[in-house]
C-alpha cells in the first residue's frame, strides 16, 4: 500500500515538474501571439534605436524580430499592434527596491498590522509595474508571500527577485528593536521585526548560517547582509563597521553552497574592503567609498548597486534627527562615488530605495533619469535595463524566472514598453510613465494600452 503511495506521489511530482519546465521553455506553437508593426527598438544594449521593426511576441517569449513583414494568424486571436514608428523597450529594473517598505511610515513599521502592511505593498506592487518597472531585485523585507500572489496573477505586480529578511547585527543597520527588548537572550524568542521577516539579528558566524539558510530556503534568490551603518535605523552610525570577517565570510559560503550570491549593504571604504574579503560579489550604495576601493572594486569584478538618491528622500525622516544628519553625509558622497565608479569601469547597477516616501516612489521614472547627471541617455537606459540584468543572472538557478531579462532580442521574457517618442533623445519620457507609455507588456501579457484611445 505505501509503495503505491510512494508512487502516485512521484508520479504527481514528475507531471508537476515537467508542466513547471514547459512553462519556463519555448511557448508552444498556438501560444497567445502579439505583434508590434513598425516599431523602433531600444534593445537594451546600444546606444542607438533600429530601424522601423516588427516584433513578434508569442507567449510570453519574443519569438521573432524583422524589418520584413511577419504573418500571424489573426483567427488564432493574434493581437496586432501599430506602433507608429515610436520606441519598443525592455521593461525597467530597479535593482535595490524594497517592495514591503515604499508606503508604510517608518514610525509604523513594527506596530503596523501586517495584513495591512501586505494589502499596501500589494497597491504598491501594482503601481510600480503601471510606471514601467517590470522587475525589481528586492534588497529586504517579507515579499515571499507578495511575490507568490504577483506569479500567481492575484494581482498586478513586477517581477520580484527576493532577498527576504535583511540579515544584520545587534544595533546593526536593519535592527530597529526598542531598547525594552534587550537584553537579547540566545536562543530565546524572536521579536516582532523577526517574526514579521523584516530583517534577523545574528551575532555569530553559526547565527549568520542559520538565518541564510533560512532566506533560501523560502526561495530568496540572493542574500542581503548590511555590513555598515545606515540611515534609516535608530542605533547604527554610519562610520561602523559590522559584521566580522568570519561572519561575513559564513554568509557567502552559505549562499554560494545554492548557487547564489551575497550583496552587502554598505558606504565606507573599511566596510567595503572587509566585505569583498569575505567573498562578497555587490556593494550596496557605497557613496562614501574611496580610490582604492575603486580600484579593488575593478580589479576584483564587484558590482556596484548605487542610488543616485534625491534629497526629498530624507524628508522621511524626523526633521533633526540623527538620521537627517547621515542622509546628508551620503548625499554629499553621491557625485564622487559616480565619478570614480566611471574612472574605475566598475560593473555599475542602478536603483533607488525608497523607503516610507510613497509620494516619491510616483518619481521613480524621474530618478532614473537624473542619472542623466553622469551618464547620456543611452548609458542610462542601458544601465537600468540589460546591465541590471546582468547582475540578476548572477542568482544563476536560484533565478525565480526561466528566461533572459532586459533586453529586445529573440528568446528573451516578454517584459516590454512601448513609448511615445524616442527615450535616448528625451529620457525625460521615463519620468511621465502615465502619459508617455502607451503599453506596458509583462511575460507576455499587456497591463497596460492607451494605443488604441
Amino acid at each position: 500500500m505505501y509503495r503505491r503511495i510512494f508512487a502516485a506521489v512521484l508520479l504527481l511530482m514528475a507531471v508537476g515538474l515537467a508542466s513547471a519546465a514547459g512553462s519556463q521553455g519555448n511557448p508552444p506553437a498556438n501560444a497567445s501571439a502579439t505583434l508590434f508593426q513598425n516599431v523602433r527598438i531600444f534593445d537594451g544594449k546600444g546606444g542607438r534605436l533600429s530601424a522601423p521593426s516588427n516584433v513578434l511576441v508569442r507567449g510570453n517569449r519574443i519569438e521573432h524580430i524583422s524589418t520584413t513583414g511577419i504573418a500571424v494568424d489573426r483567427g488564432a486571436g493574434a493581437v496586432l499592434i501599430d506602433g507608429g514608428g515610436r520606441t519598443l523597450m525592455p521593461g525597467l529594473i530597479d535593482m535595490h527596491w524594497h517592495a514591503m517598505f515604499v508606503r508604510p511610515p517608518i514610525a509604523s513599521l513594527l506596530t503596523a498590522d501586517v495584513g495591512y502592511l501586505n494589502l499596501l505593498a500589494g497597491a504598491e506592487a501594482t503601481a510600480t509595474l503601471l510606471r514601467g518597472f517590470t522587475t525589481v531585485r528586492d534588497m529586504g523585507g517579507p515579499t515571499f508571500g507578495l511575490k507568490q500572489a504577483i506569479d500567481e496573477g492575484v494581482l498586478a505586480g513586477p517581477r520580484i527577485f527576493p532577498s527576504g529578511a535583511i540579515i544584520t547585527i545587534t544595533g546593526g543597520h536593519g535592527d530597529f528593536r526598542p531598547f525594552t527588548d534587550l537584553p537579547r537572550i540566545l536562543g530565546g524568542p524572536l521579536t516582532r521585526q523577526e517574526t514579521v521577516g523584516a530583517s534577523m539579528v545574528a551575532d555569530s558566524p553559526d547565527e549568520v548560517r542559520l538565518r541564510v539558510r533560512e532566506q533560501l530556503m523560502q526561495g530568496a534568490s540572493q542574500i542581503k547582509l548590511t555590513a555598515g551603518g545606515g540611515v534609516a535605523s535608530p542605533h547604527s552610525p554610519i562610520d561602523v563597521s559590522t559584521f566580522t570577517e568570519p561572519e561575513l565570510r559564513a554568509a557567502v559560503e552559505a549562499a554560494e553552497n545554492w548557487g547564489t550570491y551575497v550583496t552587502v549593504h554598505a558606504y565606507t571604504p573599511a566596510t567595503i574592503k572587509r566585505a569583498i574579503a569575505a567573498g562578497a560579489k555587490c556593494i550596496e550604495h557605497g557613496q562614501l567609498m574611496d580610490e582604492s576601493t575603486a580600484k579593488l572594486m575593478a580589479e576584483r569584478g564587484i558590482w556596484l548597486s548605487i542610488q543616485p538618491f534625491p534629497e526629498e528622500l530624507g524628508n522621511a525622516l524626523p526633521p533633526g534627527s540623527e538620521g537627517r544628519e547621515k542622509f546628508q553625509e551620503v548625499f554629499a558622497g553621491t557625485d564622487r562615488a559616480y565619478a570614480l565608479a566611471k574612472k574605475y569601469r566598475l560593473k555599475t547597477a542602478w536603483g533607488t530605495d525608497i523607503l516610507f516616501a510613497p509620494v516619491l516612489a510616483n518619481q521613480q521614472g524621474a530618478l532614473l533619469a537624473k542619472l542623466t547627471t553622469w551618464y547620456t541617455p543611452a548609458e542610462a537606459l542601458v544601465m537600468a535595463t540589460g546591465t541590471n540584468a546582468q547582475l540578476l543572472a548572477m542568482s544563476g538557478k536560484r533565478s525565480p524566472y526561466r528566461g533572459k531579462l532586459g533586453v529586445v532580442e529573440e528568446g528573451a521574457l516578454a517584459d516590454l514598453l512601448l513609448v511615445d517618442g524616442n527615450p535616448i533623445a528625451d529620457i525625460k519620457l521615463v519620468a511621465d510613465p502615465a502619459k508617455n507609455f502607451l503599453i506596458i507588456m509583462k511575460d507576455g501579457k499587456i497591463y497596460k494600452n492607451t494605443l488604441s484611445r
